[in-house]
């Protein structure tokens, strides 16, 4: 399967920005019953997700269900190498997901606590900020 990409965007190319502050959105488990939450700030790319969603599924072997709470909505642009200054902005090159602390990356479900944490620290290992381990606060 291809990277991760939305079909069609408004504006192609986007200025850097800076991340600050906490999740105030997707920053509990809603699906699953396990998740893996970041605790910094960061860029994940498409194809960083694509190789979490991998390493879990194979590890899980179809069991449980993972699901993904992130997707890369930005581009981010790069010139072509040896290439000199000027002549305007890069080419989308690849496409990022913001994470903020406080945000879950993904969630498992359907399996015990044991095997869920060992898939995760597996997706934690392919991703470029830290994570940790959290699990569903349920109503009682």
């Amino acid at each position: 399967m291809a990277a991760l990409m939305p079909k069609r965007v408004k504006y192609r190319k986007y200025q850097r920005g800076k991340l600050r502050g906490n999740a105030s959105k997707g920053n509990y488990v809603a699906f699953g019953d396990y998740g893996l939450q970041a605790t910094t700030h960061g860029f994940i790319t498409g194809k960083q997700i694509e190789s979490g969603r991998i390493a879990a599924a194979h590890f899980l072997q179809r069991e449980g269900k993972v699901y993904i709470r992130i997707f890369p909505h930005r581009s981010v642009s790069a010139k072509p190498l040896e290439t000199r200054m000027g002549k305007g902005k890069g080419e989308p090159a690849y496409w990022v997901a913001r994470v903020k602390p406080g945000t879950v990356l993904y969630e498992i479900g359907g399996v015990s606590g044991d095997i869920a944490k060992q898939a995760m620290l597996r997706i934690c290992h392919k991703m470029p900020v830290k994570c940790r381990f959290i699990e569903r606060k349920h109503a009682g």
